[in-house]
């Protein structure tokens, strides 16, 4: 308030620095004319002649080019009668000025400005959010936004799947339930909520998940997440039929070119189910994809010897990351072997392994993410 007070005071000196010389009437030169002057001189040739100073031949120029002078003053005195203006009409001008010109810019503020919008100190300008910032930072940014905002129901959607990724299940369990309170009720959603609680139970699919997946297929038949944490619901279980009839389902209905078809051809080879007519297992049956030259040396071997060569190929990529940790491909194959073999622990730790290996190196993140989520991981 008091700075706008400085503003107005300094507006009206403005104004009555412009206006002033308005209110004033003219007034005569106090110093006399120049007709006054060339008298003056005139006089003073006389006095200097009397006094012998000058000549008379002297005088005489002398006078004549004073007289001169003197008639071309008195002549152009006599045309420049200055008009004098009205004081009233000046007066009133100012009085318009000085009241009008605030008056018309507070109205086009009122009506085009934003008078109520609240002030934005320092401090808080220096809290905007920065891409540039830790995720941790950002993310603790928007949680006091919606400690404020709790409705928000667009903030809950957009801040609990970092929370997931970040590991922070029961807060992102919190988020994706205030998301659908708020921003509506979706199959996307479910699944993502089932899938968080997931994770806070270390990867087991419990009953509120499951529960949560059968929402979400309710909302989606197709819904691919749902279906596919169903029948890992229906392996832990030990129905393992079930979870392969689920599992074909979803490959022969789904698009041949969906980011999740490996995880699901992987889980169906795992749980000893016959992938649909028309479609490729992961890696020519039940093993990872292997290099051209490991995969014919492999054809001629008996299953056991041919799990052995898979099992060390994959223990020595893990050995490999643990001293070369920026192969981003290298970890995705580590993961997807995981997978393919069954050992979902050790792909759940592998993973966190990638993600604590590039996490300083923003597009490797990014590409492992993408990779993740191709896998059917939650990037």
């Amino acid at each position: 308030m008091t700075l706008w007070f400085v503003f107005a005071l300094m507006t009206v000196a403005a104004i009555f620095a412009v206006l002033w010389p308005l209110s004033r009437r003219g007034r005569a030169d106090a110093g006399g004319s120049e007709v006054v002057v060339y008298r003056d001189q005139l006089a003073e040739i006389d006095r200097d002649m009397a006094a012998g100073i000058i000549g008379a031949a002297e005088a005489d120029a002398a006078r004549v080019e004073i007289s001169r002078r003197l008639l071309a003053a008195a002549d152009q005195s006599g045309r420049d009668v200055p008009v004098t203006g009205s004081i009233t009409l000046r007066r009133a001008a100012a009085v318009v000025a000085l009241v009008g010109l605030p008056v018309i810019a507070s109205s086009f503020y009122l009506a085009l400005g934003s008078p109520r919008l609240g002030d934005f100190p320092l401090a808080e300008r220096s809290r905007v959010a920065d891409a540039n910032q830790p995720l941790a930072n950002l993310v603790a940014q928007v949680e006091a936004h919606l400690e404020k905002n709790p409705t928000d129901g667009r903030g809950w959607t957009v801040l609990a799947p970092v929370l997931s990724r970040l590991g922070r299940y029961d807060d992102a369990v919190r988020a994706y339930r205030n998301a659908i309170t708020y921003a509506g009720d979706s199959a996307d959603r479910r699944a993502d909520l089932g899938e968080a609680l997931m994770g806070s139970a270390g990867g087991v699919v419990t009953a509120d998940a499951k529960a949560e997946f059968e929402r979400a297929v309710a909302l989606n038949g197709d819904d691919a997440k749902a279906n596919y944490f169903l029948g890992l619901a229906a392996e832990q279980d030990g129905r393992k039929a079930d979870a392969a009839a689920l599992w074909q389902k979803m490959l022969a209905k789904g698009p041949s070119d969906a980011p999740w078809r490996p995880l699901v051809q992987a889980a169906l080879v795992r749980v000893g189910g016959t992938v649909p007519a028309g479609v490729s297992a992961p890696g020519g049956a039940s093993a990872p994809a292997l290099p051209d030259s490991a995969m014919a040396a492999a054809k001629d071997m008996s299953e056991a010897d041919r799990s052995t060569m898979i099992k060390g190929m994959v223990d020595r990529l893990a050995t490999r990351l643990k001293t070369n940790g920026d192969d981003v491909e290298g970890w995705l194959r580590l993961v997807r072997a995981y997978l393919v073999m069954g050992e979902r622990d050790k792909a759940m730790s592998a993973l966190a392994d990638a993600r604590q290996a590039v996490a300083n190196d923003a597009d490797r993140l990014r590409q492992l993410n993408e990779g993740l989520k191709n896998l059917g991981l939650d990037g």
